[in-house]
């Protein structure tokens, strides 16, 4: 009778997985938001003329404002008001980004006077194109402040019991939102029909995010019955809560930048891959669109069927560094293989191998990575070492975007005008932009390679299991 007394809200299954479950909804849509566009590249190509550069800019624009320090003050912000707020926050703060994203590429924009005065200035870039990238930029912050606090959340609701697990269901439940939009959004668009849009699956987006603020709402109301159990208050927390003088401790860890820097070379070959992953297959193939992600889609579910496995084993063995090593490596050989052998030997077997084991890749490394941070930081700041990390790896996320952009179009003359146009056969290359991307994950093998021999010699515990 004493013990069942005892047992707190997140000592039952039911519950703490509950928790799991409506904080991956929230972060599932806002996955799908952000790859929205990029299975209908080519369509809005065509009917917003926008280039690859531009689209490269507006890939990029979602991580601009957290380059310039929205990410540090969400980390605070985190810190100091704890996850219920901020998660409530960030979701909304993505619904108004979003929106104002719908607008940009909507019809009701087009011929405005906001239109017309966008467009006076910056010609090079279109006014739909100036105003989703600042809607995709208020959406980037609502996102990004999201994802430090579901880390934060499930950290607390999984103390001492299965945080990789739970950290890698998560993590494979918003991963399979690649699978879900690249087959729903060239369908919603009307790819191949007589009036493609590119405008519904945008609005389908956002209705989407409006579930996902419902469902934090949800979890908020068990996180707080948690808290009465735990008997914290904000009068309680605040003596342990965050410091500003803290953001210096943090920077001053070498093994923090050794992390930071893993994560911003590993991220910055995924992330924006998949903006042009479609198109690539596309131009290699020599695919319609739809065709083109129906096989990008598979990415997501090798880490889906790995990550539980992967969250499992860390929790019992352990490993994590070594996982790390594994994932860049598998990294590595899947952009080479994009880059010199799919257009050498153009064929869906091996463009679906490469794919599926480009998604274990990113099963392997975020499993390892994040359960790992709260071994190397206190548990006082431990939301502000996140959003610090996440800070730092988008700087590679809002400029690698841009940097393939230009890439494709340089490597490419001409090739955007006759897209435009709607020349038969017209294709970028992408061995260039494909290079670089292996580039990025060799970079994020040397720094694995040098965090595991650091762990060996100091004894962070990063190779022994987190159930104790």
């Amino acid at each position: 009778m004493t013990e069942t007394i005892r047992k707190k809200l997140n000592d039952y299954g039911w519950a703490r997985w509950s928790a799991m479950v409506l904080i991956a909804m929230m972060m599932l849509f806002a996955h799908m938001f952000v790859d929205v566009i990029s299975p209908i590249k080519e369509l809005i190509q065509v009917q917003r003329g926008w280039t690859s550069d531009i689209f490269g800019s507006y890939a990029g624009s979602e991580y601009l404002l957290n380059v310039w320090g929205f990410l540090i003050v969400a980390g605070i912000i985190l810190d100091k008001t704890g996850i219920r707020f901020t998660g409530t926050l960030s979701a909304a703060v993505m619904i108004v980004g979003a929106c104002i994203k719908y607008y940009a590429v909507s019809e009701a924009f087009i011929g405005t006077g906001f239109e017309n005065w966008l467009n006076s200035w910056w010609v090079e870039m279109p006014a739909s194109a100036k105003l989703a990238s600042f809607g995709f930029m208020i959406f980037g912050c609502g996102a990004e402040m999201a994802g430090i606090t579901a880390s934060k959340a499930l950290a607390k609701w999984f103390e001492g019991k299965e945080m990789a697990l739970a950290m890698g269901l998560e993590m494979a439940l918003t991963r399979v939102s690649v699978f879900i939009i690249f087959t729903i959004s060239p369908r919603l668009a009307g790819i191949g029909g007589a009036n493609p849009s590119v405008v519904r699956p945008v609005a389908f987006c956002c209705a989407l995010l409006v579930i996902g603020l419902l469902c934090y709402l949800l979890f908020c109301v068990m996180d707080r019955k948690l808290d009465k159990q735990l008997g914290e208050t904000q009068d309680v927390e605040s003596e342990e809560e965050f410091k500003f003088s803290d953001i210096g401790h943090i920077f001053s860890s070498k093994l923090f930048w050794i992390v930071a820097m893993l994560c911003v070379l590993y991220y910055s070959a995924i992330f924006p891959f998949q903006k042009f992953a479609a198109n690539m297959l596309q131009s290699n193939l020599g695919l319609t669109a739809t065709m083109a992600a129906d096989i990008f889609r598979w990415f997501p579910i090798g880490a889906a069927c790995v990550t539980p496995f992967l969250g499992w084993y860390l929790d019992k063995k352990g490993k994590g560094a070594t996982m790390l090593i594994l994932g860049a490596l598998l990294m590595i050989v899947c952009h080479l293989t994009f880059a010199l052998l799919l257009p050498a030997a153009p064929s869906k077997v091996i463009a679906y191998t490469a794919i599926v084991l480009l998604g274990v890749s990113f099963s392997l490394v975020p499993a390892a990575l994040w359960p790992s941070i709260p071994k190397i930081m206190d548990k006082r700041f431990l939301g502000s070492a996140y959003s610090l990390i996440f800070w730092v790896q988008n700087f590679g996320l809002s400029f690698t975007p841009m940097l393939i952009g230009w890439a494709l179009e340089k490597t490419n003359p001409g090739v955007a005008e006759q897209i435009a146009n709607g020349v038969q056969g017209a294709a970028y290359n992408y061995t260039v932009p494909m290079l670089i991307f292996a580039g990025l994950g060799v970079l994020a093998l040397l720094f694995a390679l040098y965090l595991k021999a650091d762990d060996r010699r100091k004894g962070y515990g990063l190779e022994l299991p987190n159930i104790k």
